[in-house]
């Protein structure tokens, strides 16, 4: 039995493979809908979710078999003091796979030691989004045919930014990456990723805080939005969270071969303009969500088509 808690769980063979399995469900949906006839897939969202928590449910259901959990730590026994160890040894005596998101860092990990079912981490806290990165890497491998040999340009809060941290994990591994790390100052990515990562790997990057010093050199820009939920102090959210708006006008400045990512909810960063770009990919990128978790759910369950 295996779990999925970090995007390194998975080697680069492995994720080709996965990646393989879920282009064909793209294209061949009919083959897998009754792949998991009898199997229950148990959401456990500590946190809010909306594409997170449905896509796993989707994924689920495309495979013919069901779903049960909860959406909110306040409707689970966590609000009466349970614990995460405990409440995993329950469900699995229901469910066959669980997925999880917790605004702690680690919970997914503690569960996955607990726990008689495989586990995947649906994030946890500012630390790791590996469903939502294997997403992105399917949207890449889609949109341009490879995913090594790319410059990606990183927009937003990268301090944060659990989606922003599990991309970087994973695109390390691959030949030829580079990255524009865009942010304020206040969001600047970690230096443990840099350091850990980036430095220890020679992988080049370059800090910038003006959006269009990047968008001419880029063949992805991966926006997200600050998060309100990870600042302790209001007046600074309010600061931040306007500091990167993409519009038509920043657009034009992008090569016609750049696609626009990110992993959702948008807030004001992408403005509604650019929805028509044909650049504009994120809404592909939560379908391409689906197909990967899908293929996810198979390859933990040990089921073959």
């Amino acid at each position: 039995m295996r779990h999925l808690i970090s995007p390194l769980d998975f080697s680069v063979e492995e994720l080709d493979t996965l990646m393989n399995v879920a282009n064909d469900i793209e294209n061949n949906p009919d083959k897998y809908a009754h792949a998991c006839e009898g199997k229950k897939l148990a959401t456990l969202f500590y946190e809010a979710s909306t594409r997170t928590r449905l896509s796993h449910e989707a994924a689920m259901l495309n495979l013919g078999g069901s779903v049960l959990g909860f959406s909110s730590a306040d409707s689970s026994s966590a609000a009466k003091g349970e614990s995460v160890a405990d409440t995993i040894r329950t469900v699995s005596c229901y469910a066959d796979i669980a997925a999880m998101r917790h605004p702690k860092e680690g919970a997914p990990l503690v569960a996955s030691k607990y726990s008689s079912i495989p586990v995947i981490n649906a994030g946890d806290g500012g630390h790791q989004h590996p469903t939502q990165t294997l997403t992105d890497l399917l949207t890449i491998r889609s949109l341009k045919g490879r995913i090594n040999n790319l410059t990606i340009g990183l927009c937003g809060d990268l301090k944060f930014g659990r989606t922003v941290h599990s991309l970087i994990y994973a695109l390390s591994r691959y030949e030829g990456i580079e990255f524009y790390l865009i942010s304020p100052k206040e969001l600047r990515l970690p230096d443990y990723i840099k350091e850990d990562v980036l430095d220890k790997k020679n992988i080049k990057y370059k800090e910038v805080i003006r959006i269009e010093e990047a968008l001419p050199e880029l063949d992805f820009l991966y926006m997200t939005r600050v998060q309100k939920e990870r600042f302790f102090n209001e007046d600074d959210y309010i600061r931040m969270k306007d500091f990167y708006i993409l519009d038509a006008e920043k657009m034009a400045k992008a090569p016609e071969e750049m696609y626009v990512l990110h992993p959702l909810p948008r807030v004001n960063e992408i403005s509604i303009e650019v929805d028509n770009d044909p650049r504009a990919a994120y809404f592909k990128q939560a379908q391409y969500g689906v197909y990967i978790r899908m293929a996810l759910i198979l390859n933990l369950l040990n089921i073959t088509v």
